[in-house]
């Protein structure tokens, strides 16, 4: 992705620190959890490798090409997840952003997609505008968790770590502000 380097090592310490928690939850004892974590895993692994700051290592086009069809396989898959709950198109909307970037990416390495002074691109705004949402609520949300868990009489000091619902909460809202990031620069 663009930008200077400092930031961009930032990202990528945050989406592998994310992709790590999630290949920990992986462990957990409920089949939906430990798929929904192995996507998570992915997605976060597969965004450390895009936020690496340019200046570093400038990937060839195929590469760009090779994150794009992988991003692009999670979508389908979370396309087909869909029909059986909601929840799974956030998913979609991740892997489908992180498809796009990468797209833009292998077209264009090294310059700016809004070229000629035409501004951002409509997906790129619809995409910053779903997870700036998302993360302001996901926000309010995580914030509002250990204050149901205090009222709630404890409970949550017998599960482990792969079945904490609020450190899940916080790896997606880490991944939503590292999406936010990642399209900003774009």
């Amino acid at each position: 992705m663009h930008g200077p380097a400092s930031p961009g090592w930032l990202l990528v310490a945050l989406c592998a620190a994310t992709g790590g928690y999630c290949l920990l939850r992986m462990r957990s004892t409920v089949e939906e959890q430990r798929r929904a974590a192995g996507g998570e895993a992915l997605m976060g692994f597969g965004m450390a490798a895009m936020a690496v700051p340019a200046a570093v290592i400038a990937p060839p086009r195929w590469a760009w090409l090779v994150y794009a069809a992988v991003f692009g396989a999670a979508a389908l898959r979370a396309l087909w997840a869909a029909r059986t709950g909601p929840h799974h198109l956030h998913h979609l909307m991740g892997a489908s952003a992180m498809a796009y970037m990468a797209a833009v990416m292998a077209t264009a390495p090294g310059h700016h997609h809004a070229s000629g002074g035409s501004g951002v691109p409509l997906l790129t705004t619809a995409l910053l505008v779903y997870f700036t949402g998302y993360v302001l609520l996901s926000g309010v949300r995580l914030v509002s968790v250990p204050v149901l868990a205090v009222g709630g009489g404890g409970g949550t000091g017998s599960l482990g770590w792969g079945d904490r619902p609020e450190l899940a909460r916080a790896c997606r809202l880490s991944m939503g502000i590292a999406t936010v990031a990642m399209l900003i620069t774009l």
